[in-house]
């Protein structure tokens, strides 16, 4: 097997409910699916059923559709969030020392199930489903299907990897501050986050139990439906359930922060995707109307320096006193800060959220839907690691604030990153507009077109860089060879946006070039090479003074590490901009020029 394709769930329904395939060849593919990806990674799952418990899984749905049930999910693969019960398999929390085998599945796990679904096993999360990185587990850090160097998401991140990497249809995750929208977002997946109580949370361990959602990691919009069709509904065992109405909701009037309010940490790339698909909506007839992010930022701090995060302390308090080590530090660090909270805090903390709460339901009489970025940049593990704290709560700039106001979600894919990771939008409309926000989804690609994921890595290739050379290290110039022999791609042709000029240093043996932004600039041609980052670090050593490695931008607007140049590189230099390149300035130097 050289790559792993992407699994709609309609379509293996389809095809199993016809004779065209059956289940038990469908558990085939995916039992050689996860022999194949285990070698990539190895922290997706905490556990599995067995293939021979897979096919009778599947022997039994066969058997189904053969009596004439006509099952919308038949055969369908699917895998279970860790902190949602699954009969057969222990649920961990990925907490081993918080281990307990459930007598039954969870109400949406039945329902799946009911419908012809087969559980995979259950996927790994951030401790407690308390993160949005997916690095706080014992059971090993699933990374994102796309680039391993890099953060999967989460706290539902080996939902989302599962769903990514192509080993099962669709996936269960959770939501109490965005841990189903953030992986979504990071690994090109739908992420729909239903209004608390739509779907039953019977069988979902807690992180804050009056906020959580169960919640799915799709594909596609189609199979985001299809779920949703049937996991809903009202729970008499759950007290959190809810029976609701479907609430109308129009791209027409599309809320979005004004730019002051629009955190990218830095992050170009995830600031250019949120301005074209802005556009993309402006373009298929939405207003936008900029809404003042303030009263929603305030709710999104009561979840964690408010009295809130004294829930999550509830839910592993008895752990908490018993046996604190058993928990991944970070998370005791967090869940801790709970005790020190009193009940006239939580009050208060009550009061005014219902303030912020009033104040919400007022914006929804100038908009009719939040068009958000889902996050405004991603890390790679190593820096998640590094500062967990930190750069965690810069992944909830944009989603801590929806459950606490008590709002529908779906995100979905709006570009992929130079180094192949996801950046999504979410779009957030008032309670019950789940189903319409779907719509508004199907909206949005429509205008926008469908995002199409790059393909799986089943090499565990880890992330590259794209750099613009611009004079010698061009194809067939003298250093090229520097390029060739750390096995640099070549991506393509391409030209600098209109700002910058070009010069030929002096004195320079081979000559160079130097690249240098000016207001007064023209578009430069250069060639892109795309390098492993190992490579790509011995390479930037070699690079001489007063030459240096930047950012330079695109003709398109997007942008790449190159070849730029310091102030004093022009001394004594000739301007060649008028060129517009070093192949053009070299053939006039050396009479090659044609024409």
């Amino acid at each position: 097997m050289t790559a792993l394709d992407r699994l709609s769930a309609a379509a293996i329904a389809a095809d199993i409910r016809s004779g065209a395939c059956t289940a038990a060849a469908v558990i085939d593919d995916v039992v050689a699916r996860l022999a194949a990806y285990d070698a990539v990674q190895d922290g997706v799952w905490i556990a599995r059923f067995d293939a021979d418990r897979l096919r009778v899984m599947a022997a039994a749905v066969d058997a189904r559709v053969a009596a004439g049930e006509s099952l919308p999910l038949a055969g369908v693969p699917f895998a279970v969030k860790d902190n949602i019960d699954l009969a057969g398999l222990a649920t961990t929390a990925a907490c081993p020392r918080f281990a307990y085998d459930p007598a039954r599945s969870a109400t949406v796990v039945e329902r799946l199930m009911a419908a012809g679904a087969i559980p995979i096993g259950k996927t790994n999360l951030d401790q407690f489903a308390t993160g949005l990185n997916g690095t706080r587990s014992p059971y090993g850090i699933p990374r994102n299907a796309h680039n391993l160097a890099f953060v999967s998401g989460g706290s539902s991140s080996g939902s989302a990897t599962a769903v990514a990497a192509g080993l099962v249809a669709f996936a269960l995750g959770t939501d109490t501050a965005g841990s189903g929208r953030v992986p979504a977002a990071f690994q090109h997946l739908i992420g729909l986050k239903p209004t608390r109580g739509r779907w039953s949370t019977t069988g979902l361990v807690p992180a804050c139990r009056t906020l959580d959602c169960i919640t799915v990691l799709a594909n596609d919009l189609a199979d985001t439906r299809l779920i949703d069709d049937i996991a809903h509904g009202f729970d008499g065992a759950d007290p959190f359930s809810r029976a609701l109405p479907d609430m109308p909701c129009t791209p027409r009037r599309i809320g979005v922060p004004p730019p002051e309010q629009r955190p990218w940490f830095g992050d170009l790339e995830s600031e250019r995707f949120y301005g074209l698909a802005l556009d993309a909506l402006v373009a298929a007839g939405a207003t936008l109307i900029e809404i003042d992010m303030a009263p929603l930022n305030e709710a999104a701090r009561l979840l964690y320096d408010g009295p809130w995060v004294a829930e999550r302390t509830a839910a592993v308090h008895a752990l908490l006193e018993e046996n604190p080590d058993a928990i991944h530090p970070v998370v005791r660090q967090i869940v801790e800060a709970g005790t020190t909270k009193t009940a006239v805090e939580a009050f208060n903390g009550i009061y005014r959220l219902a303030e912020l709460k009033r104040a919400s339901d007022a914006m929804w009489e100038r908009i009719d839907l939040l068009a958000l970025p889902t996050a405004g940049t991603t890390f790679r593990v190593a820096e998640m690691l590094a500062a967990p704290i930190q750069l965690n709560s810069q992944l909830g700039a944009y989603t801590n604030f929806v459950n606490l106001l008590d709002m529908a979600a779906i995100a979905v894919p709006a570009g992929v990153r130079a180094n192949k990771t996801g950046f999504g939008i979410t779009l957030i409309g008032p309670a019950g507009t789940d189903r319409a926000l779907i719509d508004v989804a199907a909206f949005y690609e429509q205008a926008a077109g469908r995002i199409v994921p790059p393909p799986i890595d089943l090499e565990g290739r880890m992330q590259t860089v794209k750099l613009a050379v611009v004079g010698a290290h061009l194809e067939g110039m003298p250093l090229h060879w520097q390029l060739t022999s750390r096995d640099a791609k070549f991506v393509g042709k391409a030209q600098t946006a209109p700002e910058y000029r070009l010069y030929a240093i002096a004195d320079s043996v081979p000559p160079k070039p130097a690249l240098v932004h000016s207001a007064e600039g023209a578009s430069i041609a250069i060639e892109i090479y795309e390098l492993d980052v190992a490579a790509f670090g011995s390479f930037v050593v070699d690079v001489p003074s007063p030459l240096a490695i930047g950012t330079v931008k695109l003709e398109d607007g997007s942008s790449v590490k190159g070849f730029v140049a310091e102030p004093r590189a022009t001394v004594g230099a000739t301007d060649i901009t008028g060129f517009g390149g070093w192949r053009a300035y070299v053939a006039d130097l050396t009479g090659t020029r044609q024409g």
